[in-house]
């Protein structure tokens, strides 16, 4: 690093920073007006204050570029993580674990052929650009849908989150095992077996030792300040990733799962926690992509177009829809819904961090690798990112997205309460439409304690006549939890009318 940065002052360098920061809060917000990734307006920001745009700021720092972007993906699956509900990535566990591993590896080979055999490169140094493009960021597709009013059908949703929080541990593996085939020649493909299963067998055996001791840890504790528990979290996700790494394992595949298993736990302040980490999400997404759009130069960027628009094209016409046909061959999915499942291969940050491994590798053609990733993500952006929307609708694939209100209510279960707060929504048509809550026969163990209504709050009485379309919050045991929820959606009570 040098240049710019050399002669700026901290308080110069505060203002600049935050003035970023600002500009890129001001993006995400017209990015949602115009149904265009974020992340594109970070990048554009980046390289506008580059040496090469108007803001004349020289970086050239791989190395701090590797680290930010590596603390940031890490805080990012954490995040990811905490917002997986189990329940609802289960049907879809075993195919989108293919799709995260076996089409992450088909797409790298389709695109290392593509590369050796039209490019000039050769076979390992092609796999290395197919495995460092074949991650997807799949959190973009959500916010670009969202933000124009529709969503994707539950199943295919819940597929494309899973995969997007683990497919980047598969795309580490290939890029780490492609530069070590590059720069220790004696090393063989077969020796990469043991080297998968170690990052693999750790990663997973940290993140789900870690989930599981997180939240009985923050439980626990009992801090005597409340402002400690987000301090707390943050330097766990830092301890989870670096010990994994240390020891050989896969430091992101650890902080996801640890995530997972965090978010499906109770656990103190867990609301206030998440939304916390939902903020720093954010921040470290802005940081990223502002530091990896100062990384790059825009002006190397031109001698690799037309290899780029040739990689790009076969990996988003051939590589990701061919990855996605042979991985969900015996899927439960229509070929509408795999034909968008391959549309919405969208790479964003991980293919660029990933690409500075080989330039702090020293690997032969690292600056050209790096741009031809670069400019293969802003081809991905600019082309599925802006198309995504129309063409889900097109296939007919997505659902109207129902923005209901949060209800004004937290409620955060010590380690000695077994309750539950649960949420449901009466169904149309239901045995206990029109019926007064007295006349349900709850479990004891159940207490309703707020009704969503037309945007409105009830308290709910004995004499309250609930509705279709009602949403109900309610305080139960676990024992009473499945007799509780066959109630309010009519199987029990069905069961009990003549």
């Amino acid at each position: 690093m040098g240049g710019t940065f050399a002669v700026m002052t901290i308080e110069v360098l505060m203002v600049v920073a935050a003035l970023a920061l600002l500009l890129s809060i001001v993006a995400s917000k017209v990015s949602a007006r115009l149904g265009i990734p974020a992340l594109l307006l970070f990048l554009a920001l980046g390289m506008l204050a580059g040496s090469d745009g108007p803001g004349q700021i020289y970086f050239d720092d791989a190395r701090l570029s590797q680290a930010i972007g590596v603390v940031a993906l890490s805080y990012i699956l954490f995040y990811g993580g905490l917002g997986t509900r189990i329940d609802t990535i289960r049907p879809v566990m075993v195919s989108g674990i293919i799709v995260s591993t076996l089409g992450v590896l088909i797409t790298a080979g389709v695109v290392a052929l593509a590369a050796q055999g039209w490019l000039g490169f050769t076979l390992l140094e092609g796999l290395l650009i197919g495995g460092i493009v074949a991650s997807t960021d799949a959190a973009a597709v959500f916010s670009v849908l969202r933000a124009r009013g529709s969503q994707l059908k539950p199943r295919v949703n819940a597929l494309l989150e899973l995969e997007s929080g683990s497919n980047d541990p598969m795309a580490v593996f290939l890029t780490l095992g492609a530069i070590q085939l590059l720069t220790i020649p004696e090393q063989s493909a077969v020796d990469l077996l043991p080297f998968f299963v170690q990052q693999m067998g750790i990663g997973a055996l940290l993140g789900y030792a870690a989930g599981r001791l997180l939240p009985l840890f923050i439980n626990r504790i009992q801090l005597e300040y409340d402002g400690l528990y987000p301090v707390l979290t943050l330097m766990s996700v830092l301890i989870i990733y670096g010990a994994t790494t240390l020891v050989g394992g896969n430091g992101f595949l650890a902080v996801y799962l640890a995530g997972v298993l965090l978010g499906n736990r109770d656990f103190l302040h867990k609301n206030s926690l998440t939304q916390f980490h939902d903020g720093i999400a954010w921040l470290m997404q802005i940081a990223m992509f502002l530091t990896l759009g100062l990384l790059v130069f825009p002006s190397q960027l031109l001698p690799v177009a037309a290899s780029g628009l040739l990689l790009s094209a076969v990996l988003i016409f051939a590589a990701r829809p061919l990855a996605v046909f042979i991985s969900l061959a015996f899927a439960n999915f229509t070929f509408r819904e795999k034909l968008l499942i391959s549309w919405v291969g969208l790479r964003g940050a991980a293919p660029i961090v990933l690409a500075t491994f080989p330039l702090l590798a020293q690997v032969e053609k690292a600056n050209a690798i790096f741009n031809l990733v670069f400019f293969i993500v802003l081809t991905s952006v600019l082309l599925q990112g802006t198309t995504l929307q129309r063409v889900a609708r097109w296939l007919g694939v997505t659902s109207p997205l129902v923005k209901e209100p949060g209800f004004p209510l937290m409620y955060v279960p010590g380690s000695d309460m077994r309750g539950q707060l649960i949420e449901m929504v009466v169904p149309p048509y239901c045995a206990v439409e029109g019926r007064q809550i007295v006349e349900l026969d709850l479990p004891n163990e159940t207490l309703i304690v707020l009704i969503g209504r037309d945007r409105t709050y009830l308290t709910p009485r004995g004499s309250t006549i609930i509705q279709p379309g009602d949403r109900l919050l309610m305080l139960s045991s676990p024992e009473a939890l499945e007799q509780t929820k066959s109630i309010i959606n009519g199987d029990y009570l069905r069961e009990a009318t003549p």
